[in-house]
């Protein structure tokens, strides 16, 4: 066989497994964002698949048994139960009331296993007292917070 031959199989062999590598990936990097009333009426495939959700965490809910972190979110009167199994820390604004975007899956019994947990303290995008929104605050004053 021909050196050309042989050159031409590796460069298709070679191509064809970057193409199937990107593939992969990019199928399994999809995740959809979901709000936890919408959940409830998920069916088929898109109960299996990979999503982010959000909502308040509900003050007192936050417990640390064994290897994962357990709270509830909360949005619009409905909630949540979440299993945060990942291993980086939980951000230090994650707390009571802190809204949070959790992204992993949907368990058959309702419950949602988080791989990841994005957190922000509400208090730390209000405007400061006296201040009109989107003003910058004033000498002495902190637009800062939890």
């Amino acid at each position: 066989m021909k050196a050309s031959a042989k050159f031409m199989i590796g460069s298709g062999l070679i191509v064809a497994t970057l193409l199937v590598l990107a593939y992969v990936g990019f199928t399994q990097s999809h995740t959809y964002y979901h709000t936890i009333s919408e959940l409830s009426g998920l069916q088929g495939s898109a109960l299996h698949q990979r999503m982010r959700v959000s909502g308040n965490v509900r003050a007192g809910s936050i417990s640390h048994p064994a290897g994962r972190v357990d709270f509830v979110l909360e949005e619009q009167g409905k909630t949540l139960g979440v299993s945060y199994t990942g291993r980086d820390p939980l951000p230090d604004t994650f707390r009571d009331g802190a809204q949070a975007l959790v992204e992993g899956r949907l368990m058959p019994d309702g419950h949602f296993t988080a791989e990841l947990v994005q957190a922000k303290c509400a208090s730390k995008y209000e405007a400061a007292p006296g201040s009109t929104p989107g003003a910058p605050a004033q000498p002495g004053q902190s637009n800062s917070g939890g």
